[in-house]
């Protein structure tokens, strides 16, 4: 399974992501998932997130989140793309790509990253009031 992971302090385009990678001719289905900033967090209003991270332990646990997607599904590639620093209302926060033979699987796996990424992945969020 191919993986690639990009922590950025630079916006993510989510138009620009796909079609970076071909699909091989035995899949089927490409799953996108674009995270976005809502401007209200706890109920109270918001500019903005400021997202950290501890980045070498970040990676080793994206690591460990893709390895697992490789063991349950069979999928040609996963590619995680998680912003840092500060990231405005409306703005995306994380991408996430997943290419699988069926659209099932690769729901499936993309739903597995972003809830695991979420509880396990050490990046937090500080949200930024207006």
């Amino acid at each position: 399974m191919q993986r690639e992971l990009t922590l950025t302090t630079e916006a993510i385009d989510p138009a620009a992501w796909p079609g970076r990678r071909a699909l091989r001719p035995d899949m089927g289905a490409a799953v996108y998932f674009t995270g976005v900033v809502r401007g209200t967090e706890a109920g109270e209003a918001i500019a903005a997130i400021e997202y950290e991270s501890f980045e070498r332990m970040a990676r080793h646990q994206f690591e460990l989140l893709f390895k697992a997607v490789e063991q349950r599904w069979p999928v040609q590639s996963v590619r995680v793309a998680h912003r840092l620093g500060r990231v405005g209302v409306g703005e995306a926060a994380v991408w996430v790509e997943v290419i699988a033979p069926h659209r099932r699987e690769a729901f499936a796996a993309c739903e597995f990253l972003i809830d695991e990424m979420k509880r396990r992945v050490p990046i937090w969020k500080k949200p930024l009031p207006r």
